[in-house]
């Protein structure tokens, strides 16, 4: 008892950590249309824009193992906010100061990108080092503020946006960087234990992958984040440019449903967790998530679309805390490195799963053979990672701890 309510600060300086991460993470997605309109961007542009978001934390993820290693915990999390905060500001600067506007978008993506990298790394190992416990309800609970975090950016900015007009959407990200510009004093002084104890040596990289155990878990990673990123990255274009509704009620219905239901998964899913068959979890997750990618993509009424990409969130919300946790049980020697290598698979999956699906659509676009529309079309390709994690997940009945 004495030992949560030392590390309660610490607690919530990581939640507040992954708050931040939505934000980076999801900010720009709402602007997507506005990018479209006012710099003349095609849907492939975007999803390069994303990619470079993604392959910038996946850069992160892996370089960072090192430097932290020398450098410590604390002084990587300060420079993790300082980094968010000053891409966010420049966000809503160099856009429109520079005359190539999408060189203008690409500097604050890596930016902010970098920070975002190292918030992944970091958080999670912090939680896991603290003396808790049931660890793998905790850690569904930490991921949950994500979501909050992307419900609060959907909610807020759309409201902010219907405002004060769609030509000020600048201002939006440099009032977001307050949060990781105040989260970063809080993480001066918050109490933090190494997640492998001191005297002990943590899993170096190429010991990880030379567990097929490691690879699996990795893979559906990449798996857990393609599923969950296309989704979200997408939700809002889908539903102004698909589907026909306001930006407004689009976003409402579409990321912020998607934001909300991800969150409340996470939440059932850390105060009952300890109760449940993780790996069963998981598979009913891939196939909820298989069930609202083809609803989303296949149903022609708006509202159920609509539904569906609210369902997906729902269907993602175990994914990414769930098999971080199922690392963390096998390899609990695993330390930052294993962290940062699952973090890498997943972003990778991040930046794989909406890039594809940009490509995709602006194929259909294009090819006057392809009736559907463009952004359902390349939807609907998605259902391929949760179908793959399916498969996995059958090897993962005897996993058993590495010493």
């Amino acid at each position: 008892m004495t030992n949560n309510g030392k590390y309660t600060s610490t607690k919530i300086a990581c939640y507040a950590g992954y708050f931040v991460q939505a934000i980076i993470n999801n900010l720009a997605s709402l602007f997507y249309v506005i990018f479209q309109d006012e710099f003349g961007l095609h849907y492939s542009q975007i999803s390069w824009l994303i990619l470079i978001n993604f392959v910038s934390q996946i850069f992160i993820d892996f370089t960072s193992v090192k430097i932290i290693a020398k450098v410590g915990y604390r002084v990587s999390i300060v420079f993790a906010h300082i980094f968010a905060a000053a891409g966010l500001i420049l966000l809503g600067i160099l856009p429109r100061a520079f005359g190539n506007h999408y060189i203008g978008l690409i500097i604050p993506i890596i930016i902010y990108a970098i920070g975002s990298g190292l918030i992944e790394v970091l958080v999670s190992p912090i939680i896991e080092g603290l003396p808790l416990s049931n660890k793998s309800g905790e850690m569904a609970f930490l991921h949950s503020f994500y979501c909050w975090g992307q419900a609060s950016v959907v909610l807020i900015t759309t409201f902010a946006i219907k405002f004060i007009g769609t030509e000020n959407w600048i201002y939006m990200p440099m009032l977001w960087a307050i949060i990781p510009i105040i989260n970063m004093f809080a993480f001066m002084r918050v109490p933090i234990v190494p997640p492998v104890p001191e005297g002990e040596s943590e899993m170096r990289i190429p010991e990880l992958f030379k567990e097929p155990t490691f690879i699996i878990c990795a893979i559906l990673m990449l798996c857990a984040g393609a599923s969950e990123i296309a989704m979200a990255q997408w939700a809002s274009t889908f539903a102004e440019k698909s589907l026909g509704v306001s930006k407004f009620t689009g976003d409402l219905l579409g990321p912020c449903l998607f934001a909300v239901l991800m969150g409340s998964g996470r939440v059932l899913y850390g105060s009952f967790g300890d109760r449940l068959n993780l790996r069963r979890v998981l598979s009913f997750c891939a196939g909820l998530c298989i069930v609202s990618y083809l609803t989303t993509s296949l149903v022609p009424i708006p509202i159920v679309s609509l539904i569906g990409c609210g369902l997906c969130g729902l269907s993602a919300s175990t994914m990414w805390p769930g098999i971080f946790s199922l690392a963390a049980k096998v390899f609990p020697k695993g330390g930052t490195a294993m962290f940062a290598m699952l973090a890498m698979f997943g972003d990778f999956g991040c930046a794989f799963g909406p890039w594809i699906t940009g490509i995709l659509s602006d194929a259909a676009q294009a090819n006057p053979s392809i009736t559907m529309d463009p952004l359902k079309f390349g939807l609907i390709f998605c259902i391929a990672f949760p179908i793959l994690m399916i498969i996995l997940l059958n090897f993962t009945k005897s996993m058993k701890k590495v010493k």
